[in-house]
């Protein structure tokens, strides 16, 4: 821990909104060209999840079949019943790939920027590591965060929020503490006490820096992309050296 603390003294790490975006700022200039790479790479990745919506109704099958004037011909009736097993089987792949495969690469990718935070040289493996070396705790960590926010959105929408700000750092846990969903859950909502605002106040503003990065083409939102992600690493890093510090010593009186 102490090699690693001399190696970020450089960045000002304190678990603020100021200085969290402030580092993240500075990460990003002094790793831009790895940390544009893995920025790319999400967007490829999560690109085609984010376009693939099915919305179907009456009208989209009026060209297959009319039920009222059906001539007896069943190879519309197996056209439309393709189609269907076709949407379905697309669906299964689409769900297998968002909770089993696209976890292990957003939290690695999480983890390299949480190296160029601490100063290390990104390791690229990190975005596929995962799948040999910490598979069922990512998979099981995010369907856990996942259904806790879920219960909580449901509940009365704020607890959902609660919830999701408080377990922003068990991504960057299960990677770097190699912990269990269940510990990786509980040291977030400890590390988080007290930084619950700070994270729900990054958010929102990151979200406002997505548009921005928007009004600016496509290289715009990959910028926006890292400083985002750097400003959370470098929050989490923070946290954890004012967490993790030592206690001052108590002075003896004389």
């Amino acid at each position: 821990m102490n090699a690693t603390m001399e190696k970020i003294r450089e960045y000002k790490l304190i678990p603020t909104f100021g200085d969290s975006f402030g580092t993240g700022w500075n990460v990003m200039f002094n790793n831009f060209l790895r940390l544009l790479l893995v920025v790319i790479v999400l967007v490829i990745l999560t690109g085609p999840m984010n376009g693939m919506k099915f919305n179907f109704n009456n009208d989209d099958f009026k060209d297959f079949v009319n039920w009222h004037h059906w001539n007896g011909d069943w190879g519309q009736i197996f056209g439309i019943a393709s189609l269907g097993a076709l949407a379905i089987i697309i669906g299964i792949m689409a769900i297998a790939y968002t909770f089993l495969a696209l976890p292990v690469v957003k939290y690695g990718a999480k983890m390299i920027f949480v190296e160029s935070v601490r100063k290390i040289k990104p390791d690229f493996e990190w975005l596929i590591k995962g799948f040999w070396t910490n598979y069922l705790n990512i998979i099981l960590a995010n369907l856990l965060v996942f259904a806790l926010v879920v219960i909580g959105l449901f509940a009365l929408f704020v607890p959902g929020i609660i919830i999701a700000c408080r377990l922003a750092f068990v991504p960057y846990i299960v990677m770097d503490k190699k912990l269990d969903p269940i510990e990786s859950v509980e040291l977030s909502w400890k590390l988080t006490r007290g930084h619950g605002w700070t994270i729900f106040l990054m958010g929102f503003v990151s979200f406002f820096i997505y548009i921005f990065g928007l009004m600016l083409v496509f290289v715009g939102v990959l910028a926006a992309g890292i400083w985002v992600k750097s400003s959370f690493a470098s929050l989490y890093q923070s946290v954890l050296i004012e967490k993790e510090k030592p206690a001052e010593p108590e002075a003896v009186a004389a």
